[in-house]
């Protein structure tokens, strides 16, 4: 296959299986209503510091795990394309993994941010360095988790949007595309170009649309990935 930009949108899916919980499963983090206020704009604001604990335990939790190996191939086909990933995690597993172009829809847990402006005072921090209240940003304002709360605005939607739209080939890992707006992104991947999905679940959304389904783990769908682009 000659060189190609790849373009990947993952989900919780391709994380579970370094042992961080998915969102919307079964068992998802959002089943949990507590925790669905905790990651709200509510908490934030007006229980701060168990709002900044619930991300301190999440932030914590991501430094003692490791890429698996569908992050690791993922990485490794920079060597041959073009590749940019769209995330919906807010882990940086992609990163860690090798990955050198990632767009986070939803933030970062490994970066922290301005309280009175979420674009503003960007920087890295620990993951092991718990928030406190009283801790300030670079403006003088509380420092917040860099993560898109419920009740906040996705900024990089158009950005996402051009890059799917110019992929020579679009992959969709582990999400259930069942939240919006991320959910259109395969409604913007050219009509022509090969369209893979990588999920155990049923995607009806996905195959309607001409997508190729490998209905298995992440890693393992990533592996058949690799056979089925030597036939490209």
């Amino acid at each position: 296959m000659t060189r190609q930009h790849i373009v990947f949108l993952t989900g919780a899916g391709i994380s579970a299986e370094s042992g961080l919980a998915t969102f919307r499963g079964k068992d998802g983090m959002w089943t949990n209503e507590e925790w669905v206020h905790l990651a709200s704009t509510d908490a934030l604001y007006n229980e701060t510091q168990k709002c900044l604990d619930f991300y301190n335990w999440r932030r914590k939790h991501l430094a003692e795990v490791e890429p698996n190996v569908a992050h690791k191939i993922i990485a490794e086909l920079e060597k041959e394309h073009k590749v940019t990933v769209i995330t919906q995690n807010v882990d940086n597993l992609h990163e860690r993994a090798g990955s050198t172009e990632v767009i986070h829809l939803h933030g970062e847990l490994s970066k922290v941010c301005s309280m009175d402006n979420r674009t503003t005072c960007v920087k890295e921090y620990p993951l092991t360095t718990p928030i406190m209240v009283g801790d300030k940003a670079e403006d003088g304002s509380q420092l917040r988790p860099y993560i898109v709360m419920f009740g906040e605005y996705i900024d990089s939607m158009n950005v996402a949007i051009d890059i799917v739209s110019m992929a020579d080939i679009f992959v969709v890992i582990g999400t259930s595309l069942k939240v919006y707006p991320a959910a259109g992104f395969i409604n913007y991947a050219h009509h022509e170009v090969p369209k893979f999905v990588i999920d155990p679940g049923e995607m009806n959304q996905c195959t309607d649309l001409g997508f190729t389904h490998f209905k298995t783990t992440a890693t393992e769908g990533m592996k058949m990935l690799l056979e089925a682009f030597k036939k490209l």
